[in-house]
């Protein structure tokens, strides 16, 4: 497993990321249905056994739920585990002292005396301005309790911002947190992936499955009914589905050649792209297991341009 380095001289890290959105919440993942921290616990355990160190989280998880069972966690290890958090820049958040504030709340919740990479949750520079946010979030690298700077759902623009802000103090910005994956791929037409490249930003990509649809457990001919949010989407609608029918059936065919899931596959082709780490958001040991299923092999140069030109239209 080739790790990654986050950005320019962040830390290193796996090339998956565990995603821990449904720790905990239970208003968009029915938290506690079918699922609690014993099967939290065991999804953790699986990640490190795989050799997945690599987790995802934010204040917001839950309310908070999902650092502390990180935190938990976190104590019955001795393997090193790198964990990404947020900062939600909160309208009443509009002082560089907020951002110090939530940063040590977070840390008190993981139990963790510094985290390896702290993101900014979304752009919102209206009370906080870009400037007075990075600057705090660069004295927080000094003072030695973040060891790199992201942010999250950034234009091109946005994030060419932050990095100049963060530049003048010496500080690299390592990060950009967006949506992608073979059925989301704006960030390439919106030059936010060629942004990325060119200032030396690594793409952390959630949604990497596009909510299941990648999975292949959602198809014309047999599809479960969905829930939650997905029930009004219209992607899982018949004519949904028929569209993106040409990337799942590649899919399939792919996975039937290396002996993987259609998952495995979708996964495996946003790793092929180079300084993008997909996130990959699980509840149970199983999830983990089939999302590690990605790593340790490649799809060929052929495959992963079959793969990219049956999902142009999702550019």
């Amino acid at each position: 497993m080739e790790n990654i380095t986050l950005g320019q001289n962040g830390p290193v890290v796996t090339p998956l990321c565990i995603g821990t959105w449904a720790w905990g919440d239970k208003l968009f993942w029915n938290y506690g249905d079918g699922y609690g921290p014993e099967q939290l616990q065991e999804a953790f355990t699986a990640a490190l056994q795989a050799g997945v160190t690599f987790f995802d989280t934010a204040e917001i998880y839950g309310m908070g739920k999902s650092e502390e069972f990180l935190g938990q966690f976190l104590q019955k290890t001795q393997e090193p585990v790198q964990i990404a958090t947020k900062f939600g820049p909160l309208p009443w958040r509009f002082t560089g002292q907020s951002v110090s504030d939530a940063l040590t709340e977070s840390l008190k919740r993981l139990q963790l005396e510094r985290i390896a990479l702290y993101q900014v949750h979304w752009p919102f520079a209206f009370f906080l301005s870009q400037q007075t946010l990075m600057n705090a979030l660069a004295d927080e690298v000094k003072r030695g309790r973040i060891g790199a700077v992201g942010v999250s759902n950034y234009s091109a623009d946005q994030m060419r911002e932050a990095h100049q802000i963060l530049a003048a103090r010496g500080v690299p910005l390592a990060v950009n947190q967006v949506r992608y994956s073979l059925l989301t791929r704006q960030i390439e037409s919106q030059g936010i992936l060629a942004t990325a490249r060119e200032l030396g930003i690594t793409i952390l990509a959630y949604s990497p499955l596009a909510q299941g649809l990648l999975t292949g457990k959602y198809t014309t001919a047999n599809s479960p009914t969905p829930s939650g949010a997905r029930r009004i989407d219209p992607r899982f609608s018949q004519e949904g589905l028929q569209k993106i029918a040409p990337v799942t059936s590649l899919l399939r065919d792919l996975g039937e050649k290396y002996d993987r899931t259609p998952a495995q596959v979708a996964l495996n082709w946003l790793i092929a792209q180079g300084n993008v780490i997909p996130i990959a958001g699980v509840k149970t040991a199983e999830q983990v297991r089939q999302n590690a299923g990605a790593l340790g092999w490649r799809l060929n140069d052929d495959e992963i341009q079959e793969l990219e030109k049956a999902s142009r239209p999702w550019l």
